[in-house]
């Protein structure tokens, strides 16, 4: 008898997503550094004295402009990710829990045919046997 030697692949994509995801934090937080930073300098640059109103007001308007922005792509990528939760539930989720009801109602027929049909005939026998054998004991043919 021989074995047979079966090659299973190692995954290296997982190795490879989990790179992918590395280099996506770190620009991700390079980004907010960077914009962290900005912020820091216009602030400074703003307490100036010399600093008119007009221009610290535009800054505010830019910075407000800026933060609709990002809320705007923030919902976006939230209404996404209800639109895949939707997707996963209408598609995964419910077919499972169709299944699951058949299969209660299924298993609730076949206890209500076991209980009728198996059960319920065995304890009426075994009730009528008790019955038969204390008749016996009390007539003194069978004793303890």
């Amino acid at each position: 008898m021989t074995e047979e030697i079966v090659d299973i692949p190692i995954e290296k994509d997982s190795e490879e997503e989990k790179s992918d995801q590395r280099k996506l934090a770190a620009i991700a937080i390079v980004f907010v550094l960077l914009i962290l930073g900005g912020i820091i300098a216009a602030v400074f640059g703003l307490l100036n004295e010399n600093t008119p109103t007009e221009r610290i007001r535009d800054i505010f308007i830019i910075f407000m402009a800026f933060e609709s922005l990002v809320i705007g792509v923030a919902l976006v990528i939230l209404i996404l990710q209800i639109a895949s939760l939707m997707n996963l539930l209408q598609n995964e989720i419910k077919p499972i829990l169709d299944a699951t009801n058949e299969t209660v109602h299924t298993l609730r027929g076949t206890t209500t045919f076991i209980s009728e049909n198996i059960a319920e005939p065995v304890i009426k026998l075994n009730a009528n046997l008790a019955g038969l054998q204390r008749v016996l004991e009390v007539l003194g043919i069978k004793r303890k």
